[in-house]
């Protein structure tokens, strides 16, 4: 791990009791202007982590952080608001896990999953999302998000 100031260290500090996503939003942005790179990546995780309502450790709420990290991605690249319509329509009528299956047997990836990939968070795939709960899928979509993730070259140490 790189050296971080005293300053970095505080600031780590509070980002871990922090659960106001505006409150985190803003100390992505003063970490990215200050140039601390830790600090700011540590306050993107916590804003993904914060923000689903579901349980922490369950399917629904890794499903949701997924959602809100690509969301918060593409917010900060684009500047302005971006939902993924499709993929929440998709959960409301069938629900995370169907969701999350149905998009894993999918022939080619999604945009989303190109997209963590670029900007190195494979952990927030919905194929690492299968292999961190593989109680709820059978067999065919573990190893449809094994295939696909060795082939992106993603070789991923999950707790499972």
């Amino acid at each position: 791990m790189t050296d971080i100031s005293k300053h970095e260290k505080a600031a780590l500090g509070v980002i871990e009791t922090i659960n106001d996503p505006d409150r985190l939003r803003a100390m992505i942005e003063n970490a990215r202007k200050k140039g601390s790179s830790v600090v700011e990546s540590a306050a993107f995780q916590r804003l993904c982590f914060v923000q689903p309502s579901a349980k922490p450790g369950t399917l629904e709420h890794d499903v949701w952080q997924s959602i809100h990290a690509l969301e918060q991605m593409l917010f900060e690249e684009r500047g302005k608001n971006v939902r993924l319509s499709r993929t929440r329509q998709k959960i409301a009528r069938d629900g995370e896990a169907k969701t999350v299956a149905d998009l894993t047997l999918r022939d080619t990836p999604s945009e989303g999953y190109f997209q963590l990939v670029e900007r190195g968070f494979p952990e927030l795939l919905f194929e690492s999302l299968v292999l961190r709960h593989p109680e709820v899928f059978d067999e065919n979509v573990k190893a449809a998000a094994e295939r696909r993730l060795k082939i992106m070259g993603i070789n991923l140490h999950l707790d499972v």
